[in-house]
């Protein structure tokens, strides 16, 4: 029986009140992180009203995802995120929300005060950082269906452009052709001799690069932009 992924546990757990409340218990720390990274500074359970806020934001955000929302983690960032910006607008409390409206791109929050564009840039940077840690924990979840790890991909990416090529080639090869996505996706396999057939590129060097080609085939079908931004593909 392969893990579940965090995603897969949102869905089910979708109208369980004892099910969402365990899950909202266990991730209190990653909402008490959200919050800290709006406010700049340590929240308190039981003492900030913006983590009441995020709370709640959380349970919403677990009714209303889909997996066509990409990864839950980064959905439910952005939902907490939105709802603290709301209470802000009430509370007029924008101090320590410099930043929000250039990440959101919203108008209407033209009366906060943006310092300096370093201080936006930070920002930036900082949550794109953040965004692609919370998509490398999924994608970790992920290929542990493959018997995957993260140590594995290290040892088996290609030091060498033209390999790189080679490896993306396959890939992309794979994931234009429905019959081979459902070999690897339902059979947890990569298709060998189907691609040594269809490509004419020898066995072994196809078998040596299983794991990282696998992988790759995950992330570009999966909800991993950030992870794709990052990665030179060749």
């Amino acid at each position: 029986m392969y893990p579940v992924s965090i995603n897969e546990r949102v869905e089910n757990i979708r109208g369980d009140e004892q099910g969402i409340n365990s899950f909202v218990e266990e991730y209190k720390p990653f909402i008490a992180s959200c919050v800290e990274k709006v406010t700049g500074r340590y929240v308190r359970y039981g003492e900030d009203d913006e983590l009441s806020i995020a709370l709640m934001a959380f349970v919403e955000a677990i009714n209303s995802y889909d997996n066509r929302k990409g990864s839950f983690l980064s959905f439910s960032q952005n939902v907490i995120k939105r709802r603290l910006i709301d209470y802000f607008r009430k509370e007029k409390k924008h101090s320590s929300t410099v930043s929000l409206n250039e990440c959101y791109g919203d108008d209407e929050d033209q009366e906060i005060d943006l310092s300096t564009n370093e201080s936006i840039e930070k920002f930036s940077k900082e949550e794109i950082s953040e965004y692609r840690r919370l998509e490398i924990e999924d994608l970790k979840m992920e290929l542990r269906k493959w018997d995957i790890s993260i140590s594995d991909l290290v040892e088996s990416s290609p030091k060498h452009d033209k390999t790189r090529r080679l490896y993306a080639g396959i890939a992309k090869y794979i994931v234009s052709r429905p019959e081979l996505i459902s070999i690897i996706m339902n059979k947890k396999y990569l298709p060998v001799a189907d691609i040594e057939k269809d490509m004419g590129i020898p066995r072994k060097k196809i078998e040596r690069a299983r794991k990282y080609i696998i992988a790759v085939v995950v992330i570009i079908l999966g909800d991993y932009q950030y992870i794709r931004n990052f990665i030179e593909w060749g």
